[in-house]
């Protein structure tokens, strides 16, 4: 991966891939099969590279860093597993999902290992402030997904719900990554709540940007097949939109297609989406928590870590895949 945003951080950054290699070692071959799968899928890896920034902005000068940007990759990746089982989905990062080639008795599995073998690392670790702020994050990741799947093939949802889901299943993460790697490093105060909340700013853009490329991305460069929300059945802010401001028979059209499913009707949404103004609705959302991300930073001290988070956040939101 070379991104400009990775230059601060790139030892480090090597050092958690193969801190990630050496504790996805299993005496049983499946994990074993599945994890080397996993390692070979890739992946930006936004999520540990926000604690390795938000651990050097603060000064930090330790190791435990590493250990801990890898507990957020394993976190993020068992819910991956779990999320790809309950979604039925069959690609991801331009490859079949690990239900999709070993069946979802063993992704499920392979997620549990994943997630235990998180808390074994943060247990080492032995910050139990660090303990507190992710076990509190995978509680309310799992209650966001939760809230998503009670909202499948809700035409009803309100855009107030939609971002209660997304800051849960979505933003909750990348502000432990944040928040954790500043309380690793002994942040003041001051500088523990703009790492916070630039990682929550970060995270909401991030799934904005990811639900507007559903609808005008393009499979290849995403790594996932576009319109996948629809088929599943989520209802994003670029048809709650739509939902809003379209005709009344462009309502109906819309409702018709959320209830039914599938993607056959794939581009006549895409082309309400964007007539309606639903796409560059949720496309000025994520700007303005771009600008709420930046506004964030700008207490921390000058460094190059801070200069890379800043760059993280325009990349997010200006990213095509």
């Amino acid at each position: 991966m070379s991104y400009p945003f990775l230059s601060a951080v790139q030892d480090d950054f090597g050092r958690v891939d193969d801190l990630i290699r050496k504790n996805l070692n299993s005496n049983v071959p499946l994990v074993e099969e599945i994890a080397a799968y996993l390692i070979e899928a890739g992946g930006k890896r936004l999520r540990p590279l926000l604690v390795l920034l938000a651990a050097k902005a603060c000064g930090y000068q330790g190791e435990d860093h590493i250990k801990l940007a890898a507990v957020i990759e394993f976190l993020h990746t068992a819910m991956l597993l779990h999320d790809d089982v309950v979604d039925e989905s069959d690609l991801r990062r331009g490859r079949k999902t690990v239900n999709s080639a070993w069946g979802n008795a063993p992704s499920v599995l392979v997620g549990d290992f994943l997630h235990s073998r998180a808390f074994e690392m943060m247990v080492e670790i032995g910050n139990l402030r660090i303990m507190q702020i992710l076990s509190r994050a995978t509680n309310l990741i799992s209650e966001g997904e939760v809230q998503q799947l009670a909202n499948l093939r809700n035409p009803a949802i309100t855009e107030n719900e939609y971002f209660e889901i997304i800051n849960r299943k979505t933003a909750m993460l990348f502000q432990a990554a944040s928040h954790t790697g500043a309380v690793l490093a002994g942040a003041d105060g001051k500088s523990e709540t703009a790492l916070r909340d630039f990682g929550h700013h970060l995270g909401i853009a991030f799934q904005l940007v990811d639900d507007q490329l559903d609808y005008q991305g393009d499979t290849s460069e995403l790594g996932k097949n576009v319109g996948d929300d629809l088929a599943e059945g989520k209802v994003t802010l670029p048809l709650i939109v739509a939902l809003k401001q379209g005709t009344e028979d462009e309502q109906s059209f819309i409702k018709e297609t959320i209830l039914k499913g599938g993607t056959e009707r794939l581009i006549e949404v895409i082309e309400l989406a964007r007539s309606t103004g639903g796409l560059r609705y949720t496309c000025e959302a994520a700007h303005k928590n771009r600008c709420l991300a930046l506004d964030d930073l700008e207490s921390l001290s000058d460094s190059p870590y801070k200069e890379a988070m800043s760059t993280l956040i325009n990349f997010v939101v200006d990213r095509q895949s």
